[in-house]
């Protein structure tokens, strides 16, 4: 793998991407760099849910590649779904080059609690290189503690830890 491209959909902080950026370089020992460019996400709506479809959005984010070798990671404030679940904190092509994860779920103040960004940025650092471990063809791990343990809570997600277990990081160093 050459690089990891993150790239606003919708709207996300640019200091938020920046931030990820350098730990997603930090984790994934690549370059990492933020698009200037912004993924508009209208398409992707759903008024009966108010929500965003994710698999549509990664469909965009791999059209965006254009057969180059990186992996693209989508960020957005949207709150995100697939249609068998209520929302994800986001989605990524098993093997493929695409991710995408909302910060819609990752701020305490969803939760109706007062902001914390230590605690948002850590989500944010486990979400993102979850869903970029899934572009590498890992699976959800049955160890806990690695970032590719399944969350579908936010307590789940607080829990696990930040870094791969001893089998997945040799996934990913091999991939």
């Amino acid at each position: 793998m050459t690089a990891i491209r993150l790239m606003a959909v919708g709207s996300a902080p640019l200091a938020v991407l920046d931030r990820l950026a350098a730990s997603l370089a930090a984790v994934f020992r690549v370059s990492c760099r933020v698009s200037t460019e912004v993924l508009a996400a209208g398409f992707a709506y759903d008024p009966v849910r108010r929500q965003y479809h994710s698999s549509a959005i990664l469909e965009r984010l791999e059209g965006l590649l254009a057969g180059s070798p990186a992996r693209i990671l989508g960020l957005t404030e949207f709150d995100l779904y697939v249609p068998v679940l209520t929302f994800v904190f986001g989605e990524a092509q098993l093997g493929g080059p695409a991710a995408v994860v909302s910060l819609h779920r990752l701020n305490e103040q969803f939760y109706g609690l007062p902001p914390n960004q230590e605690l948002f940025q850590d989500r944010l650092a486990k979400e993102a290189v979850h869903e970029l471990g899934h572009t590498f063809g890992l699976r959800h791990c049955p160890d806990w503690r690695c970032v590719m343990a399944s969350t579908h809570s936010v307590e789940r997600l607080d829990l696990k830890g930040a870094g791969f277990c001893a089998d997945c990081r040799r996934a990913v160093d091999a991939g």
